[in-house]
């Protein structure tokens, strides 16, 4: 199941993965018709953005090569984890990801181990959303996951049971940083963090 995911993901298809968090609905972030298709299935509005997750911080670099400076410490500072840090995007890469604001990304580095962990390392990178229905329950798993979603699957990782808790997002785009979402990384921690990168 791990190759067949692999293979899934580097052809633009739908996969199921479990995260640090909750279960994924995940493909390929490098072209805008997957992520079209990965939107229609769930339901989700174009102008939300969703977040690119990579292997590891160097990965996510290679992607987006502008998180330098005061963008790459805090990536360094907070990433692995469960936090999506939306950061500035000069060169509006990955647009279809950017939902309304080409000019900002958001970037996740999870903390993974076993299947998922070997798949994300064999594709570098996934471009992931919960594995939901647009205002549905987080997927705590597999079983959790709405069936037309594992149905259109071309492959799915059972991760047994997750923390069920998304991702804490923080908004650094401006001086001052924003969070858009209170998760399962704790905020408290997340600025203190932030605060001594910016040192």
């Amino acid at each position: 199941m791990i190759d067949e995911a692999v293979v899934a993901i580097r052809a633009g298809k739908p996969v199921i993965l479990p995260t640090d968090t909750v279960y994924g609905l995940c493909t390929t972030p490098y072209s805008a018709e997957p992520v079209e298709r990965l939107y229609r299935l769930k339901g989700r509005a174009e102008t939300q953005p969703t977040a690119i997750l990579a292997s590891d911080v160097d990965m996510l670099f290679e992607c987006v090569p502008e998180l330098r400076g005061r963008a790459g410490r805090l990536a360094r500072a907070l990433l692995p984890g469960p936090y999506t840090l939306v950061l500035p995007n000069p060169a509006r890469r990955f647009r279809w990801l950017c939902g309304d604001r080409p000019d900002a990304i958001g970037v996740r580095v999870p903390e993974l181990t076993g299947d998922a962990a070997t798949v994300l390392g064999g594709v570098g990178a996934v471009v992931a959303t919960s594995a939901n229905l647009a205002g549905g329950p987080e997927p705590r798993t597999l079983e959790d996951v709405p069936p037309e979603l594992r149905e259109a699957a071309a492959a799915e990782i059972d991760g047994g049971e997750l923390p069920g808790v998304p991702s804490t997002v923080v908004d650094f785009t401006d001086d001052e940083p924003r969070v858009v979402r209170e998760g399962a990384g704790s905020v408290e921690a997340a600025l203190d963090r932030a605060r001594a990168a910016a040192a």
